[in-house]
């Protein structure tokens, strides 16, 4: 194993954690993490606008762990979870850090690291023109989606999307999405 995934997650604190979890992603868990985050959203006194940006892109990366996570591989410490996934959100000075990560297939990396790339080199305008694109042209993956889910995040924050894909072992990589959410909506994709 060259990858070790909680040490990589230990090393991201750079604001106040507000929500921490790993293990089996369900549907039940979603509903469960989406309630929790927006009641202390609320306790924060946080701007509505933020707030309702903060909920929608964590929809969003929920959504992505649930239909995305591969199998646990061999050797990692949880063997017990169907769909594993870690996520965080950090609340710093200006905005939130939402950071998911999972296993895929080795073989997936390529085509995922392309589709961020093309993401992160689109200016915003080209981001509304690609998601509207894919909402009129959508097939459906395999996994279920039609890959809107990354573009929607890129289009709702205005800011370019991080991402670590790091090889676990030869059939498995670990991916993690790194994605900022303030109030500086639109001056980072430009």
């Amino acid at each position: 194993m060259s990858f070790n995934v909680e040490s990589y997650f230990s090393g991201l604190s750079d604001g106040d954690q507000i929500f921490y979890y790993k293990g089996n992603i369900d549907s039940d868990l979603i509903t469960r993490v989406l309630d929790m985050v927006e009641e202390k959203l609320i306790g924060f006194k946080e701007n509505p606008k933020l707030r309702k940006r903060v909920y929608n892109v964590l929809v969003e990366s929920l959504q992505n762990l649930y239909h995305h996570a591969g199998p646990v591989p061999a050797g990692f410490e949880d063997q017990t979870s169907e769909k594993f996934g870690i996520l965080t959100i950090i609340k710093l000075h200006d905005g939130y850090r939402i950071i998911t990560g999972n296993f895929l297939g080795a073989e997936e990396t390529d085509e995922l690291e392309k589709k961020i790339t093309r993401i992160n080199n689109s200016s915003s305008e080209e981001i509304i023109e690609l998601y509207k694109f894919i909402l009129n042209h959508q097939c459906l993956s395999v996994k279920g989606g039609g890959g809107l889910g990354l573009v929607d995040i890129a289009r709702k924050t205005g800011n370019k999307l991080g991402y670590v894909l790091k090889s676990y072992d030869a059939y498995t990589s670990f991916f993690c999405l790194d994605i900022l959410v303030n109030n500086n909506k639109y001056n980072k994709l430009n």
